[in-house]
C-alpha cells in the first residue's frame, strides 16, 4: 500500500472531486442506517430539508451536520467509506427533537 498515492487520491477526491479517485465497485455505508451506495457518486450533508428523511417529513430547514468518513483504498483509488453522521445535530436543526446545533467554524 502506498500511502502517499492514497493522500494524492484522497487530495483530489476531496479538494477537486475527481471521479477517477474512487473505484468503480467503491462501496459507501451510512453507518447510522446502513444505506448502501455503490459506484462514484458522492454525497453531502448540507443544504435544505426538502423530503422525508430519517423519518422527518420536509421541513424547508437549512441543514449543516457534521459527519466523519473513513476511507479504504487499493491502488491509490478509494473503494469503501464508512460515513458516520449526527443524526441528533440534524433532528435538532430541522425540529423534530431538542438538542445541539451544529458547531460554527
Amino acid at each position: 500500500m502506498s500511502t502517499d498515492r492514497n493522500r494524492k487520491a484522497l487530495q483530489g477526491y476531496l479538494e477537486g472531486h475527481d471521479p477517477s479517485a474512487v473505484a468503480d465497485d467503491a462501496v459507501f455505508t451510512d453507518m447510522s442506517s446502513g444505506h448502501v451506495w455503490r459506484g462514484r457518486a458522492e454525497a453531502a450533508f448540507i443544504g435544505r430539508h426538502i423530503g422525508e428523511f430519517a423519518g422527518v417529513p420536509a421541513t424547508n430547514k437549512d441543514v449543516d451536520v457534521p459527519l466523519v468518513v473513513i476511507y479504504d483504498f487499493r491502488d491509490g483509488q478509494i473503494v469503501a467509506a464508512r460515513i458516520f453522521w449526527t443524526v441528533p445535530v440534524f433532528l435538532a436543526q430541522v425540529g423534530a427533537m431538542p438538542g445541539p446545533a451544529a458547531p460554527t467554524a
